[in-house]
């Protein structure tokens, strides 16, 4: 799922670049800046929604292992049989909880501002072609939009690889499917 997303993140950078190419002129097609921007910002949101549940998700999944390990009454849900000392596994489900809790506070802040400053770029925008907005106030706030997409897109590239390994991790040291989450 994280190469996917990986995979998907780049289809939105480009898109978002190609808009961007386009509107300034460094590039000719035959579809407008206007006309590219829609699709590629729908693209934006979908996306973004994407790789942020997916860091819920997995945060959500390791979260509910520390808590049928402290419980002690759910351990049928993680083993066959249950360990007599589960203190190895509670530290290393521990700090699974605390990575996955720095990868959420590390990209979902980048996703929302992105999603906020190209949600308000792409009002300037149509309030620029009808003459209510000069071109720098939309340009400014698109500018801003493309440094949080970019610094963002570094973020969630990053995390989801480490992602990914926590969940190849914690779904080895308790033996769940592959085909789970």
């Amino acid at each position: 799922m994280a190469y996917l997303l990986r995979f998907l993140l780049v289809l939105m950078l480009g898109g978002i670049l190609l808009t961007v190419c386009v509107a300034l002129g460094w590039v000719t097609l035959e579809f407008s800046h206007i006309q590219l921007a829609i699709p590629s910002f729908i693209y934006v949101i979908f996306i973004q929604a994407f790789v942020m549940f997916y860091f819920i998700g997995v945060a959500r999944l390791v979260e509910n292992v520390w808590n049928a390990l402290h419980s002690e009454g759910n351990l049928n849900e993680l083993f066959e049989e249950a360990p007599a000392d589960l203190e190895p596994y509670k530290k290393k489900v521990a700090r699974f909880v605390h990575e996955t809790q720095l990868s959420k506070r590390q990209t979902i802040p980048w996703t929302m501002l992105m999603l906020v400053l190209g949600t308000i770029g792409f009002l300037l925008g149509g309030a620029h072609d009808t003459g209510l907005v000069v071109k720098t106030v939309h340009s400014g706030v698109v500018y801003g939009f493309l440094v949080a997409m970019l610094i963002g897109f570094v973020r969630q590239w990053y995390y989801l690889g480490k992602s990914h390994k926590l969940l190849r991790d914690i779904k080895g040291l308790f033996g769940i499917s592959g085909d789970a989450m």
